[in-house]
């Protein structure tokens, strides 16, 4: 396996995976680097590279909750009919069928609504989706990024300790089930027919709803992403203001801190990814605004 994941590499990989389940990849474009590579093919077919086996039982679990979802007429992506994932060069293909040919995104109103409707929902005992551990990859991305300085890194695995204990002493208020686990308008996109459908589903766990609430208050209150209206429409709409539960600021600084060390598996590999995570651990030192933290 390629020790970079970049655009050249998962191209190779998806090459290999598309020809083991006889598609295509001619033409492929890319459309997302990130904790997944994620590829658009000429044919209405969406193909997730993972970075690695060691996510194979998270992935396989995503493809599940996807034929759950499929069952429940819930709108979410889903899974094509295959056995799914394919392992190739130590990573993990699967495949998806196609929303749309462009990326239109949802709403803060629409993201509200697929949470109402998601978190009504009774899991059945056939999929086992495991409790939410939010620090569970955070470590990983920390220890194994030869790119962070020695200084960052010490930094980031004592904010990290911090932000456990932080978290184990919280007390929540909603009552827990399914959750997307990394609910936002960037994974939320129309179909076809303009309506609003949920993907990402690599995240999809049991665990506090609030933590299915609090990127879209941060993304507000944090980083200025979206309007009064927009927010005060969500929280209509879901019936709740995670910002008014006292435990908000911790989900808050898990979240960001989350986001700093996503973003740093990008680093090595993209110079204007690089600026940006040290941009935002300078943040997380300081308390400086987060405002000026660019999307991604």
């Amino acid at each position: 396996m390629s020790s970079t994941f970049t655009a050249e590499s998962t191209q190779k990989t998806l090459i290999e995976a598309c020809s083991l389940v006889e598609l295509s990849a001619d033409g492929a474009e890319l459309i997302r680097l990130g904790e997944n590579a994620v590829y658009r093919l000429t044919q209405p077919v969406i193909v997730r590279i993972a970075r690695t086996v060691a996510y194979e039982q998270d992935v396989r679990k995503e493809v599940a909750v996807s034929r759950w979802l499929a069952d429940e007429g819930f709108p979410a992506v889903r899974a094509l009919p295959l056995d799914q994932p394919v392992i190739v060069d130590g990573r993990l293909a699967t495949f998806w069928e196609s929303v749309s040919e462009r990326e239109e995104y949802g709403t803060p109103a629409e993201v509200a609504e697929l949470l109402t409707q998601l978190h009504a929902l009774e899991v059945p005992c056939s999929v086992q989706l495991g409790r939410l551990e939010p620090f569970a990859r955070a470590e990983r991305r920390i220890t194994s990024n030869r790119w962070f300085t020695q200084k960052d890194e010490a930094f980031l695995h004592e904010r990290l300790a911090g932000l456990r204990a932080a978290y184990a002493g919280l007390e929540f208020t909603l009552p827990q089930g399914a959750i997307h686990g990394d609910a936002s308008v960037g994974n939320v996109i129309h179909d076809r027919a303009g309506r609003p459908v949920l993907i990402d589903l690599d995240s999809f766990t049991a665990g506090p709803r609030e933590w299915d609430l609090v990127l879209t208050a941060i993304y507000y209150e944090r980083f200025g992403w979206h309007t009064d209206e927009e927010y005060a429409r969500f929280c209509e709409i879901y019936g709740f203001d995670v910002m008014t539960w006292h435990g908000y600021p911790v989900l808050r600084d898990v979240r960001e801190f989350l986001m700093v060390t996503w973003l740093s598996q990008k680093a090595p590999d993209d110079e204007r990814a690089a600026a940006e995570v040290q941009k935002r651990i300078q943040a997380l030192r300081t308390g400086a605004s987060r405002h000026d933290w660019e999307p991604y």
